[in-house]
């Protein structure tokens, strides 16, 4: 996720209504059942739930040392890192020093983690040591998917609209995939095919053949934009499109887009068949996305906003689909992980101070400050 990335999202976020249907409430089957704090300094952009090593992996950014003031202590650098916890009782087991970027991966099989920075770096599980360094080119790595089928990574790059496909046995790259578009989030069906979400002001789902590694197919969202959550039923073929915003597209720096009420323009999931890209419902989020997942055992979607609110779809059959619930989670809580096995989300985020004022020429302040050891990790559920 990039700055500029986010700062759109948050501003679609403030203006996104909150009244009626779209109130976050906490009546409904699901509730933040442990808020973990377990410090830290640095930011995040994904987290990564893996289900079968029971471990949870956050990379860490590093930060600069500050100086004391009258009213602070001094604050010594803190170096980025990977953070990998127990998935069950969220303990820290470890960090991998000079192992940080946006998100990580786990290709089962093979023992080994990916981490998508620039370099690419690939790490040993199970002693949670570098292996190596990847060199990716011009990509700069975002969004990380691993493919346990194949044994590979794609690694997904905002700028070069393509996905970089490394062989997670011995970290080589072995091809790129031009996706058309600036790719997010994507998800695979286990049978050969890779969905990936354009963020793109006009969204759409492309449609990759990993054997060939070449796009096949794309799925127009029509009006909906800013697309970065993507989850897939692969019963049922059905795929949920997570966008922070519906009605025109938004340029950057341009104020929010307006339905023809007068209101701000909603987010919507985009639903839709996985097979054709017939757009099979569109339904209201509670604030704009950056992370959705899909769980077959309740048959139920899901998409996190940075307004600290989650939205659950029911998909109660193959062509209808309903807002179940807008569940408040925590400020900032953005991206998410699906646990299978247990059912729990996880989520996270930091406390925030006074955001400082606007400059006196006017225009936006700046980031309210984290507070210093509020890193919170969050597991949602059903109690």
């Amino acid at each position: 996720m990039r700055a500029a990335l986010l700062v759109a999202l948050i501003t679609a976020t403030a203006v996104a209504p909150l009244a009626g249907a779209q109130q976050a409430t906490t009546d409904g089957p699901y509730k933040v059942l442990t808020r973990a704090k377990v410090g830290g300094e640095g930011g995040t952009d994904y987290i990564y739930a893996d289900a079968t090593g029971r471990r949870l992996y956050i990379p860490r950014g590093g930060t600069r040392a500050i100086a004391a003031t009258d009213s602070t202590p001094a604050r010594p650098a803190v170096p980025g890192r990977m953070s990998i916890f127990d998935l069950d009782n969220l303990k820290l087991l470890g960090e991998i020093a000079g192992v940080g970027g946006n998100g990580a991966a786990v290709v089962q099989g093979t023992g080994h983690g990916f981490s998508s920075s620039k370099p690419v770096s690939m790490f040993d599980t199970k002693s949670m040591t570098l292996i190596k360094t990847i060199d990716v080119g011009a990509a700069q790595p975002d969004g990380i998917l691993a493919d346990d089928l194949n044994g590979r990574v794609y690694i997904f790059s905002h700028p070069t609209k393509d996905a970089v496909v490394i062989d997670a046995k011995d970290g080589t790259v072995v091809g790129t995939i031009d996706l058309g578009g600036v790719p997010e989030q994507g998800v695979l069906d286990g049978k050969g095919l890779l969905y990936v979400v354009m963020q793109d002001a006009a969204g759409s789902v492309t449609v990759v053949d990993t054997k060939t590694m070449k796009a096949t197919a794309h799925f127009a969202l029509g009006d909906k934009g800013g697309c970065n959550g993507l989850a897939l039923d692969v019963k049922n073929k059905v795929l949920f499109a997570a966008c922070a915003r519906s009605g025109a597209a938004v340029a950057p720096g341009a104020p929010a887009p307006t339905a023809p009420s007068g209101s701000p323009a909603t987010p919507m999931m985009v639903v839709l068949s996985a097979v054709d890209g017939k757009i099979l419902a569109n339904l209201p989020l509670a604030g704009g996305s950056d992370g959705a997942a899909f769980n077959p055992a309740t048959m139920e979607a899901f998409s996190t906003h940075a307004n600290g609110t989650m939205t659950i779809v029911k998909e109660k059959s193959p062509t209808s689909f309903d807002v179940e619930q807008n569940l408040e989670t925590m400020l900032g809580a953005r991206t998410l992980s699906l646990d299978p096995k247990t059912g729990h989300i996880f989520a996270m985020s930091v406390e925030r101070g006074p955001a400082p004022p606007p400059p006196a020429g006017g225009g936006r302040g700046g980031q309210a400050p984290a507070i210093p050891g509020s890193f919170t990790i969050l597991v949602i559920g059903k109690p």
